[in-house]
């Protein structure tokens, strides 16, 4: 039996030697060869028991770009299907702050990658496409499947070839997806910007702390990236030609631990501005949030979690009322909030150095009245007598 953990030592094998395809130089550890996985991660499907899934009915819904999901049924309508997803993977240049940027590896080109909604019993049927201007082997591990490390082993795609892989959701909750393609390359792939999320929801819909039923009125989808931009001699960001020009660089930033931004949706400022999330007072919005790789503490600055799964699992009880909760690396969360007030919210992670110094901060901007039974400023600022002020006589 291969454990996960010897299979991606296996992997490693190959992943530390080259495997740039359309770049090759003497001096860098990449060069052009076609990869293949090693042979203790290759997995014949073949040998199992037919399946026949033919009667089933098909879905194909049109992926987008985050924030926001694709349209999706809160309750399942009728018994399982199959949901149909295509994917395209996209190597770009991509500005993370100003004039800081990253030789992001992307699927459809957002980071994180677009969210993927299935009911629990439903099949999840992903067509994963490598277009032959990348220079990157890649492939998908989904947290949420069985067996193949996460389909990892089987959708191992170079330039120019296709895949599609199809698995059962058979747990509800919110699941990290990302790129695995072996060794060191999993943790540079992933803070290069290859992470996404699928939600599997109960076909009875979400249920609340008392087992009611709760849905929302809109649903926002934040991931988090941590990523290790280095810096020259002079203490300015480098800017690379392509993935591999930068790798040994960016691994020696990487093993110190410390990222040079964290942000969510892949830029510093991504969602403030014209691009704040919006809603109103009285709806119910289910945030997602997602990080691959560190752990975070969002929190919502005027507001809380009303009904919160941590864990991002919708089979255990969720929590009520919390001021922050925990997302741990490699994981996704759900909250649920009804906006009470008007105004601008800042979604941070409440580690307050990356939230402010690092970007992790994103903005909702509510309408709507103002309830001054919630809040109210009692008095204006005012100048006051330093000497006398907030002082009373001793007895």
């Amino acid at each position: 039996m291969i454990t996960r953990r010897a299979a991606l030592k296996g992997a490693a094998l190959i992943a530390s030697s080259p495997f740039i395809i359309n770049t090759a130089s003497a001096r860098n550890p990449l060069s052009a060869k076609k990869m293949t996985a090693p042979k203790e991660e290759v997995i014949d499907t073949s040998s199992g028991k037919a399946v026949d899934l033919s009667k089933l009915p098909r879905i194909k819904p049109k992926l987008v770009a985050p924030p926001y999901v694709h349209t999706h049924d809160q309750v399942a309508k009728a018994g399982p299907r199959i949901v149909e997803f295509e994917m395209k993977i996209i190597e770009k240049e991509v500005e993370i702050d100003d004039d800081v940027y990253l030789q992001a590896m992307t699927y459809e080109g957002s980071m994180p990658g677009p969210m993927m909604v299935v009911h629990e019993g439903d099949y999840l049927e992903l067509t994963l496409y490598n277009p032959p201007e990348n220079s990157l082997q890649h492939n998908i591990d989904f947290h949420a499947s069985t067996g193949g490390l996460g389909g990892g082993s089987l959708t191992l795609v170079n330039p120019g070839e296709k895949v599609t892989l199809r698995f059962k959701a058979t747990r509800p909750g919110t699941f990290v997806y990302h790129c695995a393609p072996g060794g060191p390359m999993i943790p540079w792939h992933v803070v290069s910007g290859m992470s996404g999320a699928i939600m599997v929801l109960p076909r009875n819909g979400l249920k609340d702390q008392n087992d009611k039923p709760v849905s929302y009125d809109k649903i926002f989808y934040i991931g988090e990236n941590d990523f290790y931009v280095p810096k020259d001699k002079e203490g300015e960001y480098k800017r690379y030609e392509g993935p591999g020009e930068g790798y040994d660089d960016m691994v020696n930033v990487m093993q110190g631990l410390i990222p040079s931004h964290v942000t969510f949706n892949g830029r510093v400022g991504a969602l403030t501005g014209d691009n704040a999330m919006k809603a109103k007072v009285g709806e119910n919005v289910l945030f997602v949030h997602t990080q691959a790789n560190r752990d975070s503490r969002p929190h919502l600055i005027g507001g809380h979690g009303d009904v919160v799964w941590e864990l991002g699992k919708f089979n255990n009880k969720p929590d009520v009322d919390l001021e922050t909760w925990f997302i741990r690396g490699g994981s996704a969360g759900a909250a649920l909030y009804k906006f009470r007030q008007p105004g601008v919210y800042a979604y941070v992670n409440h580690n307050l150095i990356e939230a402010v110094n690092m970007g992790a901060t994103a903005h909702v901007v509510v309408e709507g009245k103002w309830n001054n039974d919630l809040m109210e400023q009692v008095a204006p600022p005012v100048e006051y007598a330093v000497a006398k002020g907030g002082k009373t006589a001793l007895p």
